[in-house]
């Protein structure tokens, strides 16, 4: 098990560089597969020696080889999340091959629309419509009888998102919404778990930043996609064990 989670951390740095790109270009309308990435700061095209993830950017110290442009720490400490995610993933759910390709799909989304959410506000319909045709089709292979209790648990989480963005329109987008929908579909009963680390995560959040900022700290717009996907992280990774721990409680 360990050697196949030192090939998924490997595989994770990958798409962890691969999704760097899609949570760049996929809000401003452009294709993921080319042309090659530029440089943002002079637009000269970078090199694919300078594009393996992680070794390239500590090998460049950080700066851009063509123009010395100070390169992100974003995409440093993506390529590691997603590659620390996919181990994860697998040394939790290495005994099933289904759900080890359902929580690498999910983890990949999560971190995608987490970029996108902390840099644009947004969380793309592509996305997230990718993402659930890649679920529904893992699901249909390797676990069809679950289809119905995924439907019912997509519905459920995004109808309560749905509700909270009614009710409190400034605070919750329909992004936030749709997101909540996906975790269902991924997770089934876990999102239970997943939404209350979520809104528990997001609220303390809150009250930091109001006992830091005072009254003014109520007009800031904090995007909610990132306590979700830290959610989802939970739920996929723990959620059993959680909900175990609720009912036994109970």
């Amino acid at each position: 098990m360990a050697a196949a989670a030192a090939i998924a951390f490997l595989a994770g740095l990958l798409m962890g560089s691969f999704l760097t790109v899609v949570a760049h270009r996929v809000p401003r309308g452009e294709s993921v597969v080319g042309p090659r990435s530029l440089c943002p700061a002079c637009g000269v095209q970078i090199a694919a020696y300078d594009n393996v993830p992680v070794f390239s950017w500590i090998a460049l110290q950080g700066q851009a080889r063509c123009c010395g442009a100070r390169i992100s720490p974003r995409y440093l400490l993506t390529e590691l999340t997603v590659g620390a995610l996919f181990a994860a993933t697998v040394l939790v759910l290495g005994g099933d091959p289904g759900e080890v390709a359902l929580g690498l799909v999910f983890v990949s989304t999560l971190v995608a629309v987490t970029l996108t959410d902390l840099e644009r506000r947004i969380i793309p319909n592509k996305v997230l419509l990718v993402a659930s045709l890649l679920g529904v089709a893992i699901v249909a292979v390797f676990d069809p009888g679950s289809l119905p209790e995924r439907a019912a648990a997509a519905a459920a989480a995004g109808g309560l998102l749905f509700a909270a963005a009614l009710a409190y329109p400034r605070g919750m987008g329909l992004g936030d919404v749709k997101l909540a929908a996906t975790m269902g579909l991924f997770l089934g009963r876990d999102v239970a778990p997943a939404l209350f680390v979520a809104l528990l995560a997001g609220s303390l959040f809150g009250l930091a930043l109001i006992a830091r900022e005072g009254a003014a700290a109520r007009k800031r717009a904090i995007p909610f996609g990132p306590f979700l996907a830290l959610g989802g992280v939970v739920g996929l990774l723990a959620g059993d064990q959680l909900l175990d721990l609720y009912l036994n409680a109970f």
